[in-house]
């Protein structure tokens, strides 16, 4: 590298209008979709949207229960914000931490028969809230290119090399 390219300045690739159209787009409807189910679930159920999605995970899992790492990978946050929510969790009765047997410093956090009842109660409201909210406005197509969207979006944050910096990483 010369030292003239070295301090040559870095040209930004800004949006293009219709690119700035559509990611403001997404960033106003990824905002109201959390805050409109937040709202639900606070109001149905006293808990925010990402403890119900931690719920699910451990209602979905074998024995109704995931190692901690497991958890926070499924549910793409830091282990710092999963000990915190499970913490809040375990408060309420709806979740149990277990220490891992063949890993000491290991945990599994394990749904409760209060939080599988929780869940029951609570799933038929979040369920109609989303249907409401994304799944009644879009047609089959638009569901099925959303979906296919958001996959790939998704598997390109999500590198698989090691040292990648991911939220359950951290």
């Amino acid at each position: 590298m010369t030292t003239a390219s070295a301090s040559a300045p870095v040209q930004s690739r800004w949006l293009t209008d219709d690119e700035q159209r559509v990611w403001r787009a997404y960033l106003n409807a990824t905002t109201l979709l959390e805050d409109h189910l937040d709202r639900q679930l606070q109001r149905d159920a006293g808990m925010p949207h990402i403890y119900y999605g931690l719920l699910v995970g451990l209602a979905e899992a074998p024995g109704r229960r995931l190692r901690m790492t497991e958890l926070a990978m499924n549910a793409k946050i830091t282990r710092s914000r999963l000990s915190h929510a499970v913490a809040r969790l375990e408060k309420n009765g709806w979740v149990r931490r277990e220490d891992c047997p063949s890993d000491k410093r290991g945990q599994f956090a394990v749904l409760t028969d209060q939080g599988a009842e929780v869940l029951r109660r609570t799933a038929p409201g979040h369920v109609a809230a989303v249907r409401q909210a994304l799944f009644e406005r879009l047609s089959p197509e638009q569901q099925q290119a959303l979906g296919e969207i958001m996959q790939i979006v998704a598997e390109g944050l999500q590198p698989n090399e090691a040292g990648a910096d991911l939220p359950w990483l951290r």
